[in-house]
């Protein structure tokens, strides 16, 4: 069964590219830590913890891309799951500063000390364990994901209202979250980060694994992704994206395939978020913000919607050059963001891999029916090839 899995998922670009990400993933933290930093080789730490961020977004990304591009749920809420996932991992480290906090107290984090607390909240109870929070962050965003989309699904909420709830959702939290009796730091989130399993966070060798784990998660989620689609399930939720009433006609209980898929995004969303926590060395309510859900709709659509390489390239890509603009002309960053989405929107509907895959599938279709239909119409048979 295992066999099977692993093969329905490793065939064709998704071997390339993880294998990209796994080189990656030893190269690059290879050029960081053994190479001279007056090497030409040399990959500075800041920029190794960079690129580690963008394979964070990158997988929240793949994970909007499982319910929008297969499932045609487009969530503007996916920005939720992440910053749950990132609430999780900065609790747990929180409860590794232990006394090194400013007010020296070993149970409460600095910020229940200023704001009076007398007590742990019973919430933040386990988070001094690290297979605990780890569980919490598959957890928490795939409950979240379950209960909203056992109501939403089973309601037959769909198109723009199920978008508006879903951005609904998000903001709902980020306005909970902004509250000091909330108990997650309010507006400052948590930060002052120290260790992690009893290693610095500011040191390299850890920034190196950290971006290293970053790499692997993201290939093994896109091994599952991969699975997925290419399975009998995937291709009935290619089916709910394209004509749910029919799929439901067959007998197909379309609201358990929408859940499943929902829940399985959310969790992915959840490890985004735990890994970029410690790279960044924040998590405040920020990462609520509509705003963020919105972008990873805009990295989705560059890079390919439907295509599991394409909103991964597309979150690198807009990041990069987000970085860029926000450096080099700050002011303009938001207009570049708003440009590029209405260009790709214009003239690469199918995003920068989506365009890429049909031309060739154009090309091959041209190919095979110059090769095979020899003796019939030749446009004929390339408009029957090209279908």
């Amino acid at each position: 069964m295992i066999t099977s899995f692993i093969h329905r998922a490793l065939e064709g670009k998704i071997v390339v590219a993880v294998a990209t990400l796994l080189g990656i993933a030893v190269l690059v933290p290879a050029l960081n830590l053994l190479t001279p930093p007056d090497s030409a080789f040399h990959i500075p730490t800041y920029v190794m913890a960079l690129f580690g961020k963008y394979l964070c977004y990158a997988l929240l990304a793949l994970a909007l891309d499982l319910v929008w591009g297969y499932c045609g749920i487009l969530s503007l809420g996916h920005g939720a799951f992440f910053a749950l996932g990132g609430y999780a991992m900065g609790m747990y480290l929180m409860r590794q500063i232990g006394p090194r906090g400013v007010y020296g107290n070993p149970i409460l984090p600095d910020f229940m000390v200023f704001l009076n607390y007398k007590e742990l909240p019973w919430f933040w109870h386990g988070f001094d364990w690290f297979v605990f929070a780890m569980v919490m962050v598959l957890l928490v965003p795939g409950l979240l994901a379950f209960i909203f989309g056992w109501f939403a699904f089973r309601s037959r909420v769909n198109g723009v209202y199920l978008s508006i709830i879903t951005q609904a959702m998000t903001y709902a939290l980020l306005l909970a979250f902004f509250r000091n009796d909330m108990g997650f730091g309010g507006n400052n989130g948590l930060t002052d980060f120290k260790d992690i399993l009893g290693f610095s966070v500011q040191a390299d060798g850890t920034r190196a694994v950290l971006f290293a784990i970053s790499a692997i998660m993201l290939s093994l989620c896109l091994i599952v992704a991969s699975a997925i689609t290419r399975s009998k399930f995937g291709k009935v939720l290619v089916g709910v994206r394209d004509a749910e009433s029919r799929v439901r006609f067959l007998g197909f209980r379309v609201e358990n395939i929408k859940l499943f898929t929902f829940v399985v995004s959310a969790m992915f969303a959840g490890i985004a978020g735990a890994l970029f926590v410690p790279q960044v060395g924040i998590i405040n309510p920020g990462e609520f913000a509509p705003a963020n859900s919105i972008e990873v709709v805009v990295w989705t659509a560059v890079g390919g919607r439907g295509t599991l390489i394409g909103p991964i390239i597309g979150a690198i890509l807009v990041n990069a050059g987000k970085s860029f603009f926000t450096g080099a002309f700050p002011e303009f960053w938001l207009f570049a963001l708003g440009g590029l989405f209405i260009a790709v929107t214009l003239f690469l509907p199918k995003g920068i891999v989506g365009t890429i895959q049909h031309g060739f599938r154009t090309r091959r279709a041209y190919k095979a029916a110059a090769e095979a239909e020899k003796g019939r119409d030749a446009p004929v048979a390339i408009a029957q090839a090209a279908e």
